[in-house]
């Protein structure tokens, strides 16, 4: 058994993790909808540019929209079907959004239509990059930021290390866990293709105590990788984000304001390595994602792989759920979003759905003023000063909090949140806050 890796960042919190409900189950098909909503946007950056017509018939991995510019990633057909219609289509975020409307042939074998292959051993770094784009593959942790121009080493930078990040500490989210299970070929090529692009001297997989058994097995399995070591860290939230597990691992803090590569690593995704791995091989493009689907109002929960681009609301059919539905949110409860539209389909980055009854959801009766406590200011991994943001965003000092409160350094944990006493809603506070910053700053350029 591997054993634990004591360092550890900061602060942090403890929530219950929920997960023995799914984290034992194993990844199962999701059947295709009679309809696919596909948005275009599905990446941070520009949105894909549709290349596809109303009434046309596609197949199966065939580009429906291509990539806009170096900060986008192309759209690929997630079944065998005909385009009905090219429309606004709804999003988590309440706004509707350019989209395809894509009907599956019900009789079609939905074999995957093969493309350019990249061999990882002759590919340059370059080749290797332009394939990770062209597979349309983004973060699939959640952020869906485009992998290819993550892995692009700025001038003057080096990477020395690769973290691949198993970390998974959302409560309830078994999706990388049950990758590390059952996929770990894909993970070993995918790691390897980001060896050659990166040029890193070598790779780490952090994983969370909580999945000694994934630990233990990818250990096991890459023994023989003189470059790739295994590492288990304690379980704490957000010990998933890049900064804390870079500081867990390496003893290392990212400055203010920095990325990854300014302490000379990079972080990526143990299920977008093992994507990587999975369809570079056949120059394929990214058409379904493993979901964690749980929590108290779900009848069936597990883990599946579900066409990109499926309805929400025929996610829930298909799974089950309870008649006393309360709350249900795409990703998990710390970092993820309520959904307030059925309608909506999963993306990208869409890594959970987890349902709640009215049982299981505590609702505060009114928000209270902030007594100094002090308690988020303990909780958060990034020690600062949630508090103190907070009477500013109810002032609207957005300016004041981004230049003396490094506001924009918060990556949105939920830490403070979690833990205030006066169920002031600190981080919906700073995700506006952040919002209003960078629209002034883009408005100033």
């Amino acid at each position: 058994m591997l054993k634990l890796h004591r360092h550890t960042f900061k602060h942090g919190v403890h929530p219950p993790e929920n997960k023995t409900e799914t984290n034992g189950q194993p990844i199962r098909q999701f059947p295709f909808a009679p309809l696919l909503i596909l948005p275009i946007a599905q990446n941070i950056g520009a949105p894909s540019k549709v290349i596809v017509k109303e009434g046309q018939e596609v197949v199966r991995g065939q580009q429906l929209a291509e990539a806009d510019g170096y900060l986008s990633v192309p759209l690929h057909s997630p079944a065998s079907g005909k385009i009905r219609k090219i429309s606004n289509v709804p999003t988590i975020s309440g706004k509707m959004t350019s989209g395809i409307y894509l009907e599956p042939f019900p009789s079609s074998t939905q074999e995957v239509q093969e493309g350019t292959p990249i061999d990882v051993e002759s590919a340059i770094p370059e080749e290797i990059l332009n394939g990770i784009q062209n597979a349309g593959i983004v973060g699939l942790g959640g952020a869906a930021f485009p992998t290819h121009a993550k892995l692009k080493i700025p001038e003057g930078k080096y990477c020395d290390v690769l973290i691949i990040n198993g970390i998974e500490c959302e409560p309830y989210l078994t999706t990388d866990h049950r990758v590390m299970l059952e996929q770990p070929e894909d993970i070993l090529l995918g790691i390897k293709y980001l060896l050659k692009a990166t040029k890193a001297n070598r790779a780490i997989i952090g994983i969370e105590a909580n999945k000694q058994d994934a630990a233990d097995f990818l250990s096991n399995y890459l023994k023989s990788e003189d470059l790739i070591s295994v590492e288990v860290v304690p379980v704490k939230y957000p010990q998933g984000a890049e900064k804390m597990l870079i500081t867990s691992l390496l003893n290392k803090e990212v400055p203010s304001g920095g990325l990854p590569i300014d302490v000379n690593a990079v972080v990526v995704n143990v299920a977008t390595t093992a994507e990587i791995g999975r369809l570079l091989p056949h120059g394929r493009g990214i058409q379904e994602r493993v979901i964690t689907i749980t929590g108290s109002g779900v009848k069936k929960k597990g883990n599946y792989l579900i066409p990109i681009g499926t309805p929400l609301r025929y996610v829930l059919d298909q799974v089950g759920v309870e008649e006393s539905i309360s709350e249900v949110y795409m990703g998990g409860p710390m970092m993820g979003v309520a959904v307030s539209n059925l309608d909506i389909s999963i993306v990208k980055g869409t890594s959970g759905i987890v349902v709640f009854n009215n049982n299981h959801v505590k609702r505060a009766e009114r928000i209270y003023p902030c007594i100094k406590c002090g308690a988020c200011v303990d909780a958060c991994p990034l020690s600062l000063n949630p508090s103190k943001l907070g009477i500013l965003a109810k002032f609207e000092e957005y300016d004041q909090m981004a230049a003396d409160y490094h506001l924009m350094d918060c990556f949105e944990c939920g830490s403070c949140s979690y833990v205030c006493p006066s169920h002031i809603p600190l981080v919906q506070y700073f995700r506006l806050s952040k919002s209003i910053v960078r629209k002034r700053k883009a408005a100033a350029c």
